[in-house]
């Protein structure tokens, strides 16, 4: 290394050390050193000269010098200060404005018009093809969101950098279009991914949001305890019609006995003249039961509508979908569009909860009214039926006499 680079390297390092400031997190001397080295690597694997190789080394330390006064056009503030320490060393005019040249090939969207330029332009873009382009361009992130107040979302800034690599950016040296390329792609692939998944990610942001805003309205969605006071009623009416369903038919099976047992034991006896005073209580007894037997039918008696409906019903809400007797004779189409509708109804759908749990309780009221009705004759008639045996016993017992 010449005195002049070595000279040059202490001057630059000292300047970026102590005059930079520290929101620069990515145009740093880290960055200069980084460009450095890719420059030397560039001029060597395309063989050039030592002299072509000074001044790329010149202005690779330089190129980013012009940040200490300012971050926009650092180009031309990188080269005054190029052209101040270059002058005090006594460098020819010739080599300053070559170098000066070079510096100036590194802003943004100039087309390099000689290899010197292409190779410093590839130095300076070099992390876009390896592996640390993601930690880089985070720190150019941080870097204009300090200096130049650019605040950019994840979207934003991935599409950015996407833009960028696909048409701001392509390398211009055989070198680095051989080497560096593939890696250029893979960071390109990975952008690509972070995108959909930054959408997707967005996508399930807004559905929760505006879930929330459905749960948080109040007006078009009922809160749960509507829905558990429903499902609560619903499953306590239909317990309570189990239960009237499970006594009436514990009466019908008992009055069905009795009254086996009494058409074997009882009505033969009354074919003997001498019996004659049991057909009276035996006629009673068999009333009675034949009663109970009845209004234990009727209590357990499905009633049982005509089971169709038309769209005009639907349209009307004038049809509880929620009760089979209203639908059992429906094709399946005719009735799941029936079901669709009724759900996208709020006011329908509760208003069909509502009237199914009005006639379930009205069900039960007539089924409790038989029930109570058959118990109480059930009871007399047991009564009724004791007393008049027991009359009649007493009667003969006297005739007897």
């Amino acid at each position: 290394m010449s005195t002049l680079l070595i000279t040059a390297e202490k001057y630059v390092y000292n300047l970026l050390n102590n005059k930079l400031a520290t929101n620069y997190v990515y145009h740093n001397l880290a960055h200069t050193q980084k460009v450095l080295e890719k420059t030397i690597e560039l001029a060597e694997k395309l063989e050039k000269d030592a002299a072509s190789l000074e001044k790329l080394q010149l202005a690779a330390l330089f190129h980013d010098s012009g940040f200490i006064n300012k971050a926009e056009n650092h180009e031309q503030e990188s080269v005054k200060i190029l052209t101040h320490f270059l002058q005090e060393n006594n460098v020819e005019v010739n080599k300053i404005e070559a170098i000066a040249s070079l510096i100036l090939a590194t802003k943004m969207g100039h087309n390099p018009t000689n290899d010197l330029e292409k190779i410093l332009i590839d130095a300076d873009c070099a992390h876009i093809g390896n592996k640390s382009f993601e930690d880089k361009t985070a720190l150019l992130r941080k870097e204009w969101e300090a200096i130049e107040n650019k605040n950019y979302s994840d979207a934003e800034w991935v599409a950015i950098n996407i833009d960028f690599l696909t048409n701001g950016h392509k390398y211009h040296t055989d070198y680095a279009l051989k080497n560096w390329s593939k890696g250029k792609d893979k960071n390109l692939s990975k952008l690509l991914k972070n995108k959909n998944k930054i959408e997707e990610d967005l996508k399930k942001f807004k559905q929760k949001k505006e879930a929330l805003e459905v749960k948080k309205n109040k007006s078009d969605v009922p809160e749960r305890g509507v829905e558990t006071m429903f499902r609560v009623a619903l499953k306590n009416h239909m317990t309570l019609s189990n239960i009237a369903d499970t006594k009436a038919n514990i009466l019908l099976s008992v009055n069905a006995i009795i009254i086996s047992l009494a058409l074997s034991n009882l009505l033969p006896k009354l074919d003997n003249p001498s019996n004659n005073y049991l057909i009276v209580p035996t006629v009673i007894f068999v009333i009675f039961t034949v009663a109970s037997i009845i209004l234990s039918i009727l209590a357990t008696k499905p009633n049982v509508t005509q089971g169709k409906f038309t769209k005009e019903d639907v349209a009307n809400k004038k049809v509880n979908l929620l009760f089979f007797g209203n639908f059992h004779q429906m094709k399946l189409n005719d009735f799941e569009w029936g079901i669709t509708e009724m759900m996208q109804d709020r006011d329908y759908l509760y208003g069909s909860l509502t009237k199914d749990l009005y006639f379930l309780g009205l069900v039960l009221n007539r089924k409790y009214k038989i029930l109570r009705l058959t118990y109480t004759v059930f009871m007399i008639g047991i009564l009724v039926s004791v007393a008049a045996f027991a009359f009649s016993f007493y009667m003969q017992g006297r005739a007897d006499f």
